[in-house]
């Protein structure tokens, strides 16, 4: 564990910058995720069998280099601490009501309410301090409400008896719930001091895990075994659920809070007829994007608890006297001293605070260590980046750094440390605010590798400022915002200047498709090309679903590849799918793009296959030969009874993608695809989702709908068979 400079966050709509004052380390989930990352690669695979698994796998899709550059860049990325925290409001986002600069709150989440000294929070992972309650104290209110949430649970009524097994830093907060609440709680831990300890806390009875009279002790005191039992330990062994069910009365019930093993002995629990639950982190809203990133709250009338809520009510138990966390805010560190922090919570300690110069700022940009500053030089093409994920530190970086001419100027992203990580990893002068990178003089051009939804809106702004732009595909993810960049482009022409934007439709730029070309150039008659992809199955809760879809996220790339093949513009759109949008989000579809010199393109995309079998399959039949290409790994070439076959390692294109576009910047050359071209793809895969929804082709003309679309339906029902509709009124 180290402190790094990194980029202060950026303030986003639905959200707050926040100056942390305090924030709590976890002894429990923190000091388990130190632990996992200090292992050997080794000892972390055998931790983590699951993730050796999706590595084997993404090998034998993608290739071995590709997946040691993805596990690589993973491994070399920095990873945020901490998830509880407070501090003061520096600023509001858009759409943000309820705060104030300068108000004091409370913040949670993983991702979000850092060991940092700025946090950005989105507005549901946030809550007001009570005047009556410090803000060194608030710093512990999402642990405290992962208390609360394991006692809601546990649906505990006044008068009854809760055991609670762990009597670490949750475990002490749920003894003090738990009294608060009118129920007896009994203490259990293998410490015997922190047995001693959790008296003072307010349990009635504390008992050293190890005794030989415990289950006689407990049954004593609760007359009938007890109630309840929150499991607030951490330990791979199954031994705290083996206890409960020994120390429970009949039909009783069982809550694992901490992360402990689940070999649960069945004789133990059938005789009593236990139930077990797991209670899952500060409450409901936990792990919903819409809930905790969208600012969706639930109605309290369905949800009276939610993650929100249950930070309010910790803080109105610290207001009202009921909880008493003085005696765990007695270590503290300064920012600096994180490591020690870390070190000393081996010694027992229940929780270390970290606290920070209230005054200080961080600044926007952090200048490498290793990487000085210099003027340019004759041939060198300058590269600021805004995105620093899985794929740009995969593929992006590490090709761009193979590339002779290009200097890694800037990095930015909305997270200062996965800045800090990619400017570590790969040599970038320097990190900074996506705000400053894009007007940065120094940088001779924007590469754009973020999230599908922001595109658009970055390159346009790109654009404005005059620079020559690379944005990963999609271009955009509907129409508003093609529009954007449309005008956007148009204003830089306009003005007189030579707008340069390029896309990352990379499978134009593989080998074998330029093996293809070269293959069928000179050709007199049209081409029918059929494409097969097995995408695989992605969940209904993935980000790209609501971030304009894989139709236009993921399907555009075999537009593309069709379109460069033929050489020719798209025509018409027609396209059906299987009724399966409550599984799949209609991700099993059929295209089928005619082209305006006769050609046509009929692509299959599912997600309903298995990822067994590879994913992509191409075949080209044109004037008397046929082309066959396998997952970019072999082709065959078919003329006059002769077939050439072709074997290589998967290679789609991206390296030369970049060379060309890296090339075309500094020699002054247009993009490798026209922005016209850009546009076509584009709005083609918008046509998709309209010809589903119509059932009928529809027309292009230079690139655009030939006549007004039909307004897209909320909810689509496609292939039915029934003939009218029947009611009874």
């Amino acid at each position: 564990m180290s402190t790094y400079n990194v980029p202060a966050p950026e303030l986003r709509p639905g959200g707050l910058l926040v100056r942390t004052e305090y924030s709590a380390i976890s002894a429990g989930t923190e000091r388990a995720t130190l632990d996992l990352s200090s292992k050997s690669l080794l000892a972390k695979a055998k931790a983590r069998p699951d993730l050796v698994k999706q590595v084997i796998e993404y090998a034998r899709q993608n290739g071995v280099k590709a997946a040691y550059n993805k596990v690589h860049a993973k491994l070399d990325t920095l990873t945020n601490l901490g998830y509880s925290c407070a501090g003061e409001i520096i600023s509001v986002g858009e759409g943000v009501h309820e705060f104030r600069p300068g108000d004091r709150v409370a913040c949670g989440g993983g991702s979000y309410a850092n060991h940092a000294e700025i946090n950005f929070v989105p507005r549901n992972l946030a809550v007001h301090i009570p005047s009556q309650v410090s803000t060194l104290a608030a710093s512990l209110t999402t642990i405290g409400a992962i208390a609360l949430q394991g006692f809601r649970q546990a649906d505990i009524r006044i008068g009854e008896t809760v055991a609670v097994i762990g009597a670490g830093l949750v475990g002490v907060l749920t003894i003090q719930i738990a009294r608060a609440a009118g129920c007896r709680v009994v203490a259990i831990d293998l410490s015997s001091q922190r047995v001693e300890r959790a008296v003072e806390f307010g349990a009635h009875l504390a008992v050293a895990a190890n005794d030989p009279a415990l289950v006689s002790s407990i049954k004593e005191f609760s007359r009938y075994g007890v109630d309840a039992a929150i499991l607030t330990a951490a330990t791979d062994s199954a031994e705290p659920v083996e206890m409960a069910a020994k120390i429970l009365r009949d039909r009783g019930r069982i809550i694992v809070v901490g992360a402990v093993g689940m070999g649960v002995s069945r004789s133990n629990m059938y005789a009593k007829e236990l139930s077990l639950a797991l209670s899952r982190s500060y409450g409901p809203g936990r792990y919903d994007p819409q809930y905790e990133e969208g600012g969706i709250d639930y109605p309290i009338g369905y949800v009276r608890w939610t993650e929100r809520r249950n930070m309010e009510a910790f803080l109105d138990l610290l207001a009202a006297g009921k909880i008493d966390v003085t005696p765990l805010l007695e270590h503290r560190y300064a920012i600096d001293e994180g490591a020690k922090a870390y070190a000393d919570l081996k010694n027992g300690l229940y929780t270390a605070i970290l606290e920070y110069n209230g005054a200080s700022t961080v600044s926007k940009r952090t200048v490498s260590s290793v990487v000085a500053a210099r003027p340019r030089v004759g041939d060198e093409v300058r590269v600021g980046c805004i995105g620093a994920g899985s794929f740009a530190s995969s593929v992006i970086f590490p090709n761009l750094q193979s590339i002779k001419g290009v200097h890694l100027r800037s990095v930015g992203t909305i997270s200062g440390a996965s800045a800090a990580s990619a400017q570590r990893a790969f040599k970038f002068e320097i990190a900074e605010q996506p705000s400053e990178l894009l007007n940065d003089p120094n940088a001779d051009a924007i590469f754009i590798l973020t999230r599908h939804d922001t595109h658009a809106t970055l390159a346009a702004q790109a654009l404005h400022a005059g620079k020559p732009v690379f944005v990963e595909k999609p271009l955009a993810i509907d129409r508003e915002q093609l529009a954007q960049l449309q005008e956007a482009y148009a204003a830089q022409v306009q003005a007189g200047r030579a707008p340069f934007l390029m896309a990352g439709f990379n499978r134009r730029f593989a080998p074998f498709t330029e093996k293809i070309c070269q293959f069928f150039a000179g050709r007199r008659e049209p081409m029918l090309v059929h494409a097969r992809v097995n995408a695989g199955y992605i969940p209904h809760d993935h980000w790209i679903h609501a971030e304009g879809g894989r139709i236009v996220g993921e399907f555009c790339h075999f537009v593309d590849w069709a379109r460069s093949v033929i050489g020719s513009p798209i025509h018409s759109v027609a396209a059906t799918g299987l009724p399966d949008g409550t599984q799949y989000i209609s991700d099993n579809i059929a295209v089928t793009l005619k082209f305006a010199d006769g050609s046509v393109a009929n692509l299959l995309y599912l997600a309903n296959g298995d990822r067994s079998i590879p994913k992509e399959f191409f075949e080209v039949f044109c004037q008397g030969a046929i082309v066959r290409l396998h997952d970019f790994r072999t082709l065959e070439l078919a003329r006059n009874g002769e077939v050439q076959k072709f074997k290589s390692v998967q290679d789609k294109g991206h390296r030369r993608e970049l060379q060309l576009t890296i090339e075309a910047i500094r020699s002054g050359k247009p993009s490798p695809i026209s922005f016209d071209e850009l546009v076509e793809v584009t709005e083609t895969t918008f046509l998709v989702q309209h010809a589903l929804a119509a059932g009928e082709a529809i027309r292009l003309v230079q690139g655009a709908p030939a006549a007004p679309l039909p307004e897209m339906p909320d909810a689509v029902q496609r292939n039915s068979t029934a003939s009218g509709n029947r009611a009874c009124a």
